[in-house]
């Protein structure tokens, strides 16, 4: 039997490299006791399994469950990877949706009664957050900054530069310093965090590795706030926010042509992370669509760029 993971996160360290008072030279993941010079380079993350089968059972008859180590729940996929003279039940491609921790038995596979050789693989994917056919309400979000503080959006919804898949499309983008502070928009529970990516730029290669933090919602939505400094997330995962409290710092990491900061909302529908419309509230409770051009933040937005009312 073979298993295959499909999704997972990371998880980076640094290298110490420093010389003790007897002049030998050290190499470590941990800092060195004292405060004499060191050399410190990033390491590159490692995928981190954070969802994986558990099976009980003989190999004849196995018995599957699913154990999730987010603190929200997931949505699961398990489909055949191979196969010959077995059957499961119930019947594969399956979809379910898993709490925190071990789930219950799930689906079992077993051999064809009265078969001859058989042998099978598994391979299965995941997405975060519980199924949704809509978003559900229309809940404020407050701008993701600081109070007193004042910036604008470069690219909004439908932007033609980056926000053009499912994801995205109804994200925003927010020009800013790196290290702006970087304030939760809505109260909810961390689900995940990126926290050890380093580096930036427009190749390919740059895709997904964005520090971010995601946060998930009561009505089963989750905000993403992407592109954050290196190490300076506030939050862990499991640990609930309000809203308005300060969660990390804004950055240059992964896909970007410059420091910004990415806000999107987003449900699972249908196996896929989908981005869905929203508004942000003002200081003034005035509720209005994030667009191109738009300034947030305490002050009054420039002549021309009215906000809308509830």
């Amino acid at each position: 039997m073979v298993l295959v993971l499909i999704c997972g996160g990371a998880d980076a360290k640094k290298l110490y490299k420093y010389r003790d008072p007897q002049g030998l030279w050290h190499y470590s993941d941990q800092a060195p006791p004292d405060a004499g010079p060191v050399e410190i380079r990033q390491m590159k993350p490692a995928v981190a399994q954070r969802v994986w089968l558990e099976k009980s059972g003989d190999d004849r008859r196995a018995t599957f469950a699913v154990r999730n180590t987010y603190p929200g729940p997931i949505e699961v996929e398990i489909d055949w990877r191979d196969g010959e003279n077995v059957e499961a039940q119930p019947a594969l491609p399956s979809r379910f949706v898993v709490g925190p921790g071990l789930s219950a038995p799930l689906f079992a596979v077993g051999a064809v009664p009265g078969a001859g050789r058989w042998h099978y693989g598994l391979q299965y994917r995941y997405v975060l957050g519980q199924p949704l056919a809509e978003a559900p309400g229309d809940p404020d979000y407050r701008p993701p900054l600081a109070l007193g503080s004042r910036f604008q959006i470069t690219q909004g919804f439908g932007g033609e530069y980056s926000h053009t898949d499912d994801q995205n499309r109804y994200a925003v983008d927010i020009m800013m310093p790196v290290d702006t502070p970087v304030h939760a928009a809505r109260a909810g529970v961390v689900l995940d965090v990126e926290n050890d990516f380093d580096g930036n730029g427009t190749e390919p290669a740059y895709a997904g590795k964005a520090n971010t933090i995601r946060i998930g919602h009561d009505d089963g939505t989750m905000a993403v706030y992407a592109h954050l400094a290196l190490e300076k997330a506030l939050v862990k995962a499991g640990e609930r926010v309000a809203a308005g409290q300060l969660i990390g710092f804004s950055g240059n990491t992964g896909l970007t042509t410059g420091p910004h900061l990415h806000f999107a909302v987003q449900v699972n529908r249908g196996m896929a992370l989908v981005s869905v419309p929203f508004r942000f509230v003002d200081a003034q409770g005035r509720r209005f669509t994030p667009e191109l051009g738009r300034w947030l933040g305490d002050q009054p937005s420039p002549a021309g760029v009215a906000a809308e009312s509830p």
